[in-house]
């Protein structure tokens, strides 16, 4: 669907279609790339948003042309992720592959497919072109802190820019990110899911040097805990909520000295609290919401808020129903928003997705393997009971690729063009440069 079709479908409260497509240049503008060729998955969840968004036709263009223009950072995310290859997969299930050795292969088909399969890089690219995203702080390591376990994610995403780097790069610093968006291409900003911690505790010295190697690897933001409680404090799911270890504020210091962003979205509130109570350079909670509005684990009560605003951070509202709850779709997404301009500024927010778009093949591809036993559920995702039921609606709403209509909707809800740009990515540039900055 191109752009004159799209606005003509999709823009709600005009006359007639007629008046609308008269007033619309299909060439030459600078959102045509947000709204042309739209496979239909994404337009699906297009059409899924503007229903509940009901834009009026100039709402909806100035918040096209304004996302197209604007340099857009998704403050923890996840590129496009590509089909496994069914056949591959089985051939290894009939082979007797272990379950590590599986859970590996998906991942690394999920994250490179995109480089080595015509088609998926071809999905790989839709996916990002209708986003309207320049850059992703990309999920790059794995939950946990082994060194070890930590690398595979890294060593994927770091493959996919190098075979790709015509389209995607990998960015080390924040100049990297404004040249990617003037050059009009994308580029990947790489996060870690832990501390690297050998767990060999001869010296704090000993046990923190891997954050360096890391660093230089090319990450710059890296989670504190993860659920669960480890050396450095209590996790989010932790009853406890104990808070930050000694070890854990030496480890804050080392962060801080080398230039990596503590991240607290999945850290109990006592944790996140201290944490940016004793950081010298701002603390962040990448992917998360407000409790002030539902109070679940994966939120931060107004206390914790603002001890991140104070050290200079930010809070990135992410794009889960069952954390956004009320209406658990777009329009929640955007009264989080609201909800820490009002108490905190428009200095102190930014749209942390938390998911990716996935492969319309994935689906198809996945069947062909066979089904493995049950699993036991994992150490880090056992989750408090939750009686929330998400729907295709609220999902689909806030999928990756309606980056453009997280705009329109700051539009309709009174932003200026300047605000808006700083929840896109201003504050996230701001953040990744103060974190790089000697002091």
């Amino acid at each position: 669907m191109d752009r004159r079709t799209f606005l003509q479908a999709s823009a709600v409260g005009s006359a007639t279609a007629a008046s609308q497509t008269s007033s619309v240049s299909a060439e030459g503008n600078a959102d045509e790339a947000l709204t042309a060729r739209l496979n239909p998955k994404i337009q699906h969840a297009r059409e899924v948003a503007l229903g509940i968004l009901k834009p009026s036709k100039r709402e909806l263009e100035h918040g096209l042309r304004l996302h197209a223009e604007s340099l857009v950072f998704d403050a923890y995310g996840f590129s496009p992720r590509a089909a496994v290859d069914g056949n591959a997969l089985t051939a290894a299930v009939e082979a007797g592959a272990s379950a590590a050795e599986l859970k590996d292969m998906r991942e690394d088909m999920t994250m490179t497919r995109c480089v080595s399969s015509a088609q998926e890089q071809s999905e790989y690219l839709d996916a990002w072109r209708a986003s309207g995203v320049t850059c992703i702080f990309q999920n790059a390591g794995e939950e946990g802190q082994d060194p070890q376990r930590l690398i595979k994610r890294l060593s994927h995403f770091t493959y996919a820019t190098d075979m790709l780097k015509q389209f995607v790069v990998k960015a080390a610093v924040p100049d990297d990110v404004s040249d990617a968006k003037l050059l009009g291409k994308h580029c990947l900003y790489m996060t870690g899911n832990g501390v690297p911690l050998t767990q060999q505790w001869v010296s704090q010295e000993d046990e923190l040097r891997y954050i360096s190697v890391f660093f230089h690897l090319g990450i710059r933001m890296m989670h504190l805990t993860y659920q669960r409680r480890n050396m450095i404090g209590d996790g989010c799911g932790e009853e406890s909520n104990a808070g930050l270890s000694d070890f854990g504020r030496s480890a804050i210091a080392e962060m801080n000295r080398i230039g990596v962003i503590p991240d607290c979205a999945h850290s109990g509130w006592q944790t996140s609290l201290e944490a940016a109570k004793v950081s010298s350079k701002p603390v962040v909670a990448s992917h998360s919401v407000c409790g002030g509005i539902y109070p679940h684990i994966r939120s931060k009560p107004d206390a914790v808020i603002r001890a991140i605003v104070d050290s200079g951070g930010y809070i990135g509202i992410c794009c889960i129903p069952r954390y956004l709850r009320g209406s658990g779709d777009i329009s929640a997404l955007l009264d989080h928003i609201d909800y820490v301009v009002r108490k905190f500024g428009i200095d102190r927010v930014a749209i942390g997705t938390d998911v990716a778009y996935t492969s319309q093949n994935y689906a198809a591809e996945s069947r062909k393997v066979p089904r493995r036993p049950k699993a036991r559920a994992e150490f880090r995702s056992l989750w408090p009971k939750d009686d929330f039921e998400t729907t295709a609606t609220m999902t689909d709403s806030i999928s990756w690729t309606n980056w453009p209509l997280f705009t329109v909707g700051m539009v309709q809800r009174g932003y200026s063009d300047d605000d808006i740009r700083k929840i896109l990515g201003g504050n996230v540039m701001r953040v990744a440069q103060d974190s790089l900055t000697a002091g």
